[in-house]
């Protein structure tokens, strides 16, 4: 017959129900997703972390040094006990037993330090999360700090990997990850001290604004204000963000404005409370300057030890010659890593953030031995480095990270809390 359209098969009934949807996917097939998703990442940071703490560890013990340190000073009765000393101590301190606020002098003192130290030269948001996980877990104080460190530095990883990834795909974020557990200063990552809490939040923080969640980058940035006060850095980096998308008109202009306007409020509400207790609205940095030693000096100290170490002299401030050399090394790589960091055309908040957070410690006086704990959480730096690293066979990406893994229980972890003062 022409002129037809043969028929491929039975026509629907006009009034046929509508296909049914497809079943959501159940527990198990979405533990399944996440598993496949973030598995990798926590698995690489994990491992590489473990490696370099199980070496820290193992040198820890086989030195025995910390057996004749003061607990609060870098010593305890087991090598373990070490990553609660020193900062770790005043964190533990706070979550028992709170602040309170105040500017003592020392009697009879005319030196640098003139001011006993007080807990409020430390911000409250991480002794709050060990007070929680405490009260919570029935841990103590030190099981809880650990407790809530860890768990943050494997956020940390997601974050890092999250925005590196959008840069340069999974495998480089994979790279940045392993960076993040080897890096100079990560010691600190599983141990009682802020520094995986901030990472997390300033990455997240990051990736928000990158994604255009202004409300939920407003939020983890104040959040990321109540846990240091390197903090600053991240909030203009926000603002110029928020700016640059006004400018280019991307979208609503209130929805920046709120977050820029959200994200200070941590910082400055803790800073104003520490001042109003102290009758003295510059209270937070007399107590700096008084009873550590810390004061924004405009690099003069940083200078000072960067003309002084190289030519074998230590009659600088708070002279440590090899954590000192090891900062030296990581001061000196971040320029470098920013130009390669510039040059990959990177949402601007990066690059805000990790050139604020770098003058903003070069330009204070304090520990230099302790700067490569100080850059740390300075995680866009990664990223150049990453994508170079993921041209690599898998073998070879596991020789290096592995090797650096295992170096790093010493360079990261043993320096810093034996050789120095974290």
């Amino acid at each position: 017959m022409t002129g037809t359209t043969p028929l491929t098969g039975p026509a629907a009934p006009a009034d046929a129900p509508d296909a049914p949807p497809p079943a959501a996917p159940g527990p198990r097939e979405r533990l399944r997703s996440l598993a496949a998703r973030h598995g990798p990442v926590l698995a690489t940071y994990g491992v590489l972390k473990l490696v370099g703490f199980a070496v820290f560890m193992l040198l820890l013990d086989s030195a025995g040094d910390f057996r004749e340190k003061h607990p609060r000073f870098g010593g305890g009765a087991h090598p373990w006990d070490v990553l609660g000393s020193w900062d770790g101590w005043w964190y533990q301190q706070i979550a028992l037993f709170g602040y309170d606020p105040a500017l003592e002098p020392v009697p009879g003192a005319t030196g640098l330090i003139t001011l006993e130290g007080n807990s409020a030269a430390f911000f409250p948001l991480y002794p709050a999360l060990i007070r929680l996980v405490s009260e919570i877990t029935g841990l103590g104080p030190y099981g809880a700090g650990m407790a809530v460190s860890v768990l943050c530095s494997f956020a940390a990883a997601l974050g890092i990997h999250a925005v590196t990834a959008r840069l340069g795909g999974h495998r480089a974020g994979l790279a940045a990850v392993g960076l993040w557990a080897v890096w100079p200063g990560s010691g600190t990552e599983w141990a009682v001290y802020s520094e995986s809490l901030y990472t997390a939040l300033a990455a997240w923080a990051c990736w928000a604004v990158t994604t255009r969640r202004w409300a939920l980058a407003g939020v983890l940035t104040f959040a990321a204000g109540l846990t240091r006060p390197t903090a600053a850095a991240l909030v203009a980096a926000l603002a110029v963000a928020g700016l640059c998308a006004v400018l280019r008109r991307a979208e609503d202009w209130r929805r920046p404005l709120a977050a820029v306007a959200i994200a200070p409020l941590g910082m400055a509400g803790y800073l104003g409370w520490v001042g109003y207790r102290m009758g003295d609205w510059g209270g937070y940095t007399k107590l700096q300057e008084g009873a550590w030693g810390h004061t924004f000096d405009y690099g003069r100290h940083s200078l000072d030890v960067l003309t002084s170490l190289p030519v074998g002299h230590f009659d600088y401030l708070f002279a440590m010659p090899m954590e000192d050399t090891i900062g030296v090394g990581v001061v000196l790589l971040v320029p470098v890593l920013t130009v390669l960091l510039v040059r990959l055309r990177p949402p601007v908040v990066l690059v805000v953030y990790t050139v604020l957070s770098y003058l903003t410690v070069m330009g204070t006086q304090q520990y230099f031995g302790n700067v490569s704990r100080y850059l740390l959480p300075l995680f866009p730096l990664f990223v150049p480095l990453a994508l170079a690293m993921r041209r690599l066979s898998r073998s070879a990406l596991v020789t290096v990270l592995g090797t650096a893994a295992v170096a790093s229980g010493s360079y990261a972890g043993y320096v810093l809390f034996e050789l120095g003062v974290p």
